[in-house]
Protein backbone atom coordinates (compact mmCIF):
# COMPACT_ATOMS: atom_id res chain seq x y z
CA UNK A 1 0.00 0.00 0.00
CA UNK A 2 1.23 3.38 -0.69
CA UNK A 3 1.63 5.59 1.79
CA UNK A 4 1.15 9.17 0.73
CA UNK A 5 2.39 12.80 1.67
CA UNK A 6 -0.52 14.41 3.31
CA UNK A 7 0.53 18.18 1.34
CA UNK A 8 1.56 16.21 -2.23
CA UNK A 9 -1.91 14.20 -1.88
CA UNK A 10 -4.25 17.50 -1.24
CA UNK A 11 -2.50 19.46 -3.77
CA UNK A 12 -2.88 16.75 -6.54
CA UNK A 13 -6.02 17.88 -7.26
CA UNK A 14 -8.38 20.93 -7.71
CA UNK A 15 -11.56 19.82 -6.70
CA UNK A 16 -11.70 16.52 -4.32
CA UNK A 17 -15.59 17.39 -3.47
CA UNK A 18 -15.73 16.58 0.23
CA UNK A 19 -13.12 14.45 2.16
CA UNK A 20 -12.79 12.56 5.13
CA UNK A 21 -9.55 11.66 7.05
CA UNK A 22 -9.13 9.44 10.17
CA UNK A 23 -6.13 8.08 11.46
CA UNK A 24 -3.93 7.64 14.72
CA UNK A 25 -1.51 10.25 16.38
CA UNK A 26 2.20 9.10 15.92
CA UNK A 27 1.96 9.16 19.46
CA UNK A 28 -0.74 6.51 20.11
CA UNK A 29 -2.55 9.07 22.47
CA UNK A 30 -5.16 10.45 20.08
CA UNK A 31 -7.76 9.87 17.19
CA UNK A 32 -7.26 12.30 14.65
CA UNK A 33 -10.02 13.14 12.02
CA UNK A 34 -10.72 16.14 9.66
CA UNK A 35 -13.96 16.45 6.81
CA UNK A 36 -13.88 19.37 4.66
CA UNK A 37 -16.26 20.59 1.27
CA UNK A 38 -15.30 21.94 -1.74
CA UNK A 39 -17.52 23.63 -3.83
CA UNK A 40 -17.85 25.02 -7.42
CA UNK A 41 -21.43 26.29 -7.96
CA UNK A 42 -22.02 29.72 -5.82
CA UNK A 43 -24.81 27.58 -3.83
CA UNK A 44 -22.18 25.08 -2.54
CA UNK A 45 -19.62 28.15 -1.63
CA UNK A 46 -22.46 29.81 0.07
CA UNK A 47 -21.74 27.85 3.50
CA UNK A 48 -20.33 27.45 6.45
CA UNK A 49 -19.44 25.06 9.46
CA UNK A 50 -20.89 26.07 13.08
CA UNK A 51 -20.49 24.33 16.26
CA UNK A 52 -23.92 22.27 17.10
CA UNK A 53 -23.54 20.48 20.17
CA UNK A 54 -20.41 17.75 20.27
CA UNK A 55 -21.06 17.98 16.39
CA UNK A 56 -21.39 20.66 13.59
CA UNK A 57 -23.54 21.42 11.02
CA UNK A 58 -23.54 23.49 8.21
CA UNK A 59 -25.34 26.32 7.17
CA UNK A 60 -25.65 28.89 4.99
CA UNK A 61 -23.41 32.12 4.92
CA UNK A 62 -25.91 34.37 2.97
CA UNK A 63 -29.50 32.98 3.25
CA UNK A 64 -30.09 35.20 0.69
CA UNK A 65 -28.53 32.86 -1.77
CA UNK A 66 -29.67 29.98 -0.96
CA UNK A 67 -30.80 28.02 -3.89
CA UNK A 68 -31.33 24.26 -3.08
CA UNK A 69 -30.34 23.53 0.71
CA UNK A 70 -31.54 19.38 0.61
CA UNK A 71 -28.07 18.38 0.17
CA UNK A 72 -25.75 21.18 1.33
CA UNK A 73 -27.30 21.72 4.91
CA UNK A 74 -26.68 18.77 6.95
CA UNK A 75 -24.61 17.63 10.34
CA UNK A 76 -21.17 16.00 9.43
CA UNK A 77 -20.04 15.73 12.50
CA UNK A 78 -22.39 14.06 15.86
CA UNK A 79 -20.67 11.86 18.60
CA UNK A 80 -22.95 8.58 20.06
CA UNK A 81 -21.61 7.25 23.22
CA UNK A 82 -17.77 6.23 22.55
CA UNK A 83 -18.84 6.83 18.82
CA UNK A 84 -17.46 10.01 16.26
CA UNK A 85 -20.13 10.30 13.43
CA UNK A 86 -18.04 11.87 10.12
CA UNK A 87 -20.22 12.30 6.94
CA UNK A 88 -20.57 14.20 3.93
CA UNK A 89 -24.56 14.39 4.07
CA UNK A 90 -27.85 13.43 6.00
CA UNK A 91 -26.73 9.88 6.08
CA UNK A 92 -24.77 11.31 9.57
CA UNK A 93 -28.04 10.96 11.18
CA UNK A 94 -29.35 7.49 9.42
CA UNK A 95 -26.21 5.97 11.31
CA UNK A 96 -26.91 8.51 14.51
CA UNK A 97 -30.96 7.11 14.97
CA UNK A 98 -29.87 3.45 13.49
CA UNK A 99 -27.16 2.68 15.43
CA UNK A 100 -28.54 4.12 18.50
CA UNK A 101 -31.34 1.61 18.08
CA UNK A 102 -28.29 -1.70 17.94
CA UNK A 103 -27.80 -1.37 14.28
CA UNK A 104 -24.48 -2.05 12.83
CA UNK A 105 -22.74 1.06 10.73
CA UNK A 106 -23.18 -1.45 7.31
CA UNK A 107 -26.87 -1.94 8.44
CA UNK A 108 -27.90 1.82 8.71
CA UNK A 109 -25.94 2.53 5.60
CA UNK A 110 -27.65 -0.18 3.61
CA UNK A 111 -30.83 1.96 4.19
CA UNK A 112 -29.20 4.86 2.01
CA UNK A 113 -27.22 5.21 -1.69
CA UNK A 114 -25.57 7.68 -3.35
CA UNK A 115 -27.17 11.29 -3.76
CA UNK A 116 -29.88 11.95 -5.92
CA UNK A 117 -27.73 14.90 -8.21
CA UNK A 118 -27.47 12.81 -11.46
CA UNK A 119 -25.91 13.22 -13.79
CA UNK A 120 -22.92 13.42 -10.69
CA UNK A 121 -24.98 10.87 -8.32
CA UNK A 122 -22.24 11.79 -5.51
CA UNK A 123 -21.19 9.47 -3.73
CA UNK A 124 -22.38 9.56 0.03
CA UNK A 125 -19.00 8.97 2.32
CA UNK A 126 -19.07 8.11 5.83
CA UNK A 127 -16.36 7.47 8.66
CA UNK A 128 -16.93 6.15 12.25
CA UNK A 129 -14.83 6.35 14.84
CA UNK A 130 -14.99 4.17 18.18
CA UNK A 131 -13.24 4.50 21.32
CA UNK A 132 -12.27 1.39 23.47
CA UNK A 133 -10.05 0.65 26.42
CA UNK A 134 -7.87 2.98 25.29
CA UNK A 135 -7.40 2.80 22.11
CA UNK A 136 -9.87 3.23 19.10
CA UNK A 137 -10.89 1.49 15.78
CA UNK A 138 -12.57 3.36 13.05
CA UNK A 139 -14.16 1.81 9.71
CA UNK A 140 -15.22 4.12 6.21
CA UNK A 141 -17.77 3.79 3.74
CA UNK A 142 -18.57 4.78 0.17
CA UNK A 143 -21.99 4.46 -1.42
CA UNK A 144 -21.73 4.99 -5.13
CA UNK A 145 -23.12 4.93 -8.35
CA UNK A 146 -22.03 1.77 -10.66
CA UNK A 147 -19.61 3.62 -13.41
CA UNK A 148 -22.14 6.68 -13.52
CA UNK A 149 -25.18 4.15 -14.00
CA UNK A 150 -27.82 5.75 -11.29
CA UNK A 151 -29.89 2.39 -11.32
CA UNK A 152 -27.17 0.57 -9.02
CA UNK A 153 -25.87 1.39 -5.96
CA UNK A 154 -22.28 -0.20 -5.28
CA UNK A 155 -21.27 -0.17 -1.43
CA UNK A 156 -18.16 -0.50 -0.12
CA UNK A 157 -17.13 -0.63 3.72
CA UNK A 158 -13.15 -0.65 4.94
CA UNK A 159 -13.08 -1.56 8.86
CA UNK A 160 -9.24 -0.48 10.51
CA UNK A 161 -8.80 -2.65 14.11
CA UNK A 162 -5.36 -1.58 15.79
CA UNK A 163 -4.57 1.16 13.23
CA UNK A 164 -1.15 2.22 13.32
CA UNK A 165 0.17 5.16 15.04
CA UNK A 166 1.04 8.16 12.59
CA UNK A 167 -0.80 6.82 9.79
CA UNK A 168 -4.39 7.96 8.19
CA UNK A 169 -6.89 7.02 5.38
CA UNK A 170 -7.91 9.84 3.56
CA UNK A 171 -11.46 9.30 1.09
CA UNK A 172 -12.89 11.87 -0.95
CA UNK A 173 -16.10 11.97 -2.95
CA UNK A 174 -14.62 12.45 -6.65
CA UNK A 175 -11.72 10.71 -8.33
CA UNK A 176 -10.81 14.32 -10.53
CA UNK A 177 -12.60 17.01 -11.82
CA UNK A 178 -15.05 16.81 -14.51
CA UNK A 179 -18.72 17.16 -16.01
CA UNK A 180 -19.73 15.04 -14.98
CA UNK A 181 -17.77 14.14 -11.82
CA UNK A 182 -15.90 10.92 -11.68
CA UNK A 183 -17.03 9.16 -8.39
CA UNK A 184 -13.60 8.27 -6.07
CA UNK A 185 -12.40 4.71 -6.93
CA UNK A 186 -10.76 1.79 -4.87
CA UNK A 187 -9.58 2.08 -1.05
CA UNK A 188 -9.35 4.70 0.60
CA UNK A 189 -5.37 6.36 0.58
CA UNK A 190 -3.14 5.94 3.23
CA UNK A 191 -1.64 8.83 4.51
CA UNK A 192 1.45 10.09 6.54
CA UNK A 193 0.15 11.52 9.79
CA UNK A 194 2.25 14.70 10.57
CA UNK A 195 3.11 14.71 13.98
CA UNK A 196 1.89 17.98 15.02
CA UNK A 197 -0.55 19.39 17.33
CA UNK A 198 -4.11 20.16 16.45
CA UNK A 199 -3.04 23.91 15.04
CA UNK A 200 -0.51 22.97 12.71
CA UNK A 201 -2.46 20.26 11.43
CA UNK A 202 -5.85 22.46 10.81
CA UNK A 203 -3.16 25.08 9.06
CA UNK A 204 -1.32 22.32 7.01
CA UNK A 205 -4.76 21.00 5.59
CA UNK A 206 -6.46 24.13 4.78
CA UNK A 207 -3.66 25.90 3.06
CA UNK A 208 -3.16 22.65 0.77
CA UNK A 209 -6.70 22.65 -0.06
CA UNK A 210 -7.48 24.54 -3.55
CA UNK A 211 -8.03 28.51 -2.91
CA UNK A 212 -10.77 28.73 -5.27
CA UNK A 213 -12.78 26.01 -4.48
CA UNK A 214 -12.22 25.32 -0.61
CA UNK A 215 -14.69 26.26 1.45
CA UNK A 216 -14.90 24.72 5.13
CA UNK A 217 -12.58 22.58 7.20
CA UNK A 218 -13.17 20.89 10.35
CA UNK A 219 -10.20 19.29 12.66
CA UNK A 220 -10.99 17.26 15.75
CA UNK A 221 -8.25 15.29 18.36
CA UNK A 222 -9.78 12.94 20.20
CA UNK A 223 -8.07 11.53 23.81
CA UNK A 224 -8.01 8.01 23.52
CA UNK A 225 -7.37 7.82 27.28
CA UNK A 226 -10.36 9.96 28.08
CA UNK A 227 -12.36 10.82 25.22
CA UNK A 228 -11.88 14.60 25.97
CA UNK A 229 -11.63 16.23 22.30
CA UNK A 230 -10.64 19.35 21.48
CA UNK A 231 -11.96 20.84 17.73
CA UNK A 232 -10.93 23.65 15.02
CA UNK A 233 -13.40 24.89 12.32
CA UNK A 234 -12.25 27.15 9.55
CA UNK A 235 -14.58 28.77 6.86
CA UNK A 236 -13.66 31.01 3.86
CA UNK A 237 -16.92 32.64 4.25
CA UNK A 238 -16.28 34.75 7.32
Amino acid sequence: MEIRNLENELNSLAYHGRGIIIGKSADSKKAVTAYFIMGRSENSRNRVFVEDGAGIRTQAFDESKMVDPHLIIYAPVRVLGNKTIVTNGDQTDTIYELMDKQMTFEQALRTREFEDDAPNYTPRISGIIRLENGDMNYAMSILKSADGDGSSCQRFTFAYQNPLPGKAKFIHTYKCDGNPLPSFEGEPKTLELPDVDIDTLTDILWKNLNEDNKVSLFVRYIDLATGKYESRIVNKNK
